[in-house]
């Protein structure tokens, strides 16, 4: 029995890290379940067994993707008990990402709320809850550091990290990484005046 545990769980995430791949490079719309099952060498009963459809498969990939967010935004804040230079450190750990590589700012979740517009469907239920919980907690850490207007100013940090993300894949090696630091820090300076 423990056998046939440890190979569905290596099914599963093989057909994880392999339709990820394949949403990162076609799309989502594009990759249809045969390819997921051809590229992954697992059947396409086994992955009905671990996933009911495509759109679960696609929840599944956003929920371990959360999981490795909060993973790496605790690992950039952690040490760190003043509010302002954790904001100003997820600023930084972002603008360094995209130094490493063009690729590091792709945001599944803006991909998927473009190919998935409905509210009401899974996906992109998935994808918006995972936005509203960053925004809730930048709101979180804005309060948390005394600020004048944590609501908007959350809501401004936000939109400048999304902004960023979507703008490299348009700019590329040019992207200003280092002007959303800017814009975080002259953003936080204000609300303390």
């Amino acid at each position: 029995m423990r056998i046939s545990n440890e190979k569905k769980s290596a099914a599963r995430e093989k057909l994880l890290i392999t339709a990820s791949k394949l949403f990162f490079e076609k799309g989502f719309h594009a990759v249809g379940v045969d390819t997921i099952v051809a590229e992954s060498g697992i059947t396409k009963m086994t992955m009905y067994n671990h996933f009911p459809s495509k759109d679960h498969l696609i929840v599944a990939i956003l929920e371990r993707s959360n999981e490795l967010y909060w993973e790496w935004f605790e690992n950039t804040i952690h040490g760190l008990t003043e509010p302002e230079k954790q904001l100003i450190a997820i600023f930084e750990a972002v603008a360094h990402q995209r130094s490493l590589s063009p690729q590091s700012t792709f945001c599944l979740y803006q991909a998927v709320a473009v190919e998935y517009p409905d509210p009401e469907h899974i996906v992109n239920k998935a994808a918006v809850d995972h936005k509203q919980s960053i925004l809730k907690r930048l709101e979180y850490i804005c309060q948390q550091d005394g600020l004048k207007s944590p609501g908007p100013l959350a809501r401004q940090l936000f939109v400048i990290l999304e902004g960023f993300c979507i703008s490299s894949r348009f700019i590329g090696a040019d992207s200003p990484a280092a002007d959303i630091v800017h814009a975080a820090v002259t953003m936080i300076k204000s609300e303390r005046k």
